[in-house]
């Protein structure tokens, strides 16, 4: 026999970055849908990853046969940028849609091992005629197309968590109203998507945003070297989690800690995810050198984000506040300019409203800029994407 030659450091680096990674970019994976060899990879590095999202970032991580789970905590509860999406069109979650998410997982929890579509549809109906709910001017029917669609969005969402397994049927046949859809149901799944530092049921608080604040509230440390946990923690967080960190947004407290310890915190993130930092005088940014761990590309291919591109350069250019209607315009302009190349729709009497609100989104999720009202402000690493004045050499090339 031969004696295996041990792991190179290099190699076993490698493997944990791209453990840490997948978990950043997927907090729950299921085995069946996850990939086998990235499941089999976190199951077998499981307490080193345990170690250091407790360590640096206090998020909990379970793996066991079946199920990986990061416990993130987000930054915010105010940033409405990254809405859950039907993983079949893309279509963002809108109010009713997240009400409908939640009464389907309490139908669930109260299911048997399986369940049809028709049946959950039915427990769902129930819980939505609660008084409360109706109150609030959430009323769900299925009585039109329309709610259907949005019932048949929260169950792709269902099973693209792993919370359901499809047997039998389609979710189309449903929405035509010609068949139905029989479903395992994963409780192990179920019982480990709430992320809260709270039980929901413990909170009492009479507002949306009071209820959002302790749902997410962590115990106040009493002494400094917990307290210095506590920031390194928030501030590993933003610095994983938000596209920029801002320094005007950070407390005196994070600032102050930030400032002492930033070496410190950009290389153990740097070693552990292979992010580099880009330390500017407004704030950090985490940058990914293979263009992986972001939600939204830019950059990207694409019509819409060609578009995006050449407004954030607009933007970028102006001293001072944009008015979205000069963005309208605007577009109107670059969609005739770019007619052989953009969608055919691109150039159609209205189309410029929807296009400039689909790329000021993107901006803002990447906190490149601030929309109030009809004005739009940029925010410093928008500076990235202005464009320069060409410059002339001496043997006439531009640069």
């Amino acid at each position: 026999m031969t004696r295996r030659k041990p792991a190179l450091p290099q190699e076993r680096s490698a493997r944990f970055q791209r453990a840490v990674r997948t978990l950043l970019a997927r907090p729950l994976l299921v085995a069946g849908l996850a990939d086998p060899d990235l499941f089999r990879l976190i199951r077998s590095q499981a307490a080193e990853l345990r170690d250091w999202f407790d360590r640096e970032t206090g998020w909990r991580l379970v793996v066991d046969a079946q199920t990986a789970r990061l416990f993130k905590t987000v930054p915010t509860v105010h940033d409405a940028t990254y809405p859950a999406r039907d993983p079949r069109s893309g279509a963002p979650f809108g109010r009713r849609r997240y009400v409908l998410t939640c009464l389907a997982l309490g139908a669930l929890e109260r299911a048997d091992s399986q369940v049809t579509l028709g049946r959950l549809a039915e427990q769902i109906l129930m819980a939505a005629a609660d008084p409360d709910l109706t109150a609030a001017g959430i009323v769900f029917a299925l009585d039109n197309r329309e709610e259907r669609s949005d019932l048949i969005a929260v169950v792709r969402l269902l099973l693209d968590w792993g919370a359901l397994h499809r047997v039998a049927g389609d979710e189309e046949a449903y929405l035509g109203a010609s068949g139905d859809a029989l479903y395992d149901v994963d409780r192990r799944v179920i019982s480990g998507l709430l992320t809260g530092s709270r039980g929901p049921s413990t909170i009492t608080e009479p507002t949306f945003e009071a209820r959002m604040r302790a749902l997410t509230a962590e115990v106040m440390p009493d002494t400094e070297e917990l307290r210095n946990r506590s920031l390194r923690h928030r501030l590993t967080r933003k610095l994983l989690e938000e596209p920029v960190v801002y320094y005007d947004e950070l407390t005196a407290e994070e600032l102050s800690y930030l400032t002492r310890q930033r070496a410190a915190i950009l290389g153990r993130i740097t070693e552990a995810t292979g992010l580099v930092g880009e330390v500017r005088a407004e704030g950090i940014a985490m940058v990914d050198p293979d263009d992986e761990l972001t939600d939204i590309r830019m950059p990207a291919q694409g019509m819409l984000s060609h578009l995006t591109l050449l407004l954030a350069g607009h933007i970028a250019a102006e001293p001072d506040r944009v008015e979205v209607e000069e963005l309208h315009t605007l577009t109107r302009k670059l969609a005739a300019e770019h007619k052989a190349y953009w969608r055919k729709n691109a150039t159609d009497p209205g189309m410029e409203i929807e296009l400039v609100n689909a790329a000021l989104h993107a901006l803002t999720a990447l906190k490149l800029i601030a929309v109030a009202g009809a004005q739009v402000t940029a925010k410093p690493a928008i500076a990235r994407y202005a464009l320069a004045e060409p410059t002339i050499r001496d043997n006439g090339a531009r640069t």
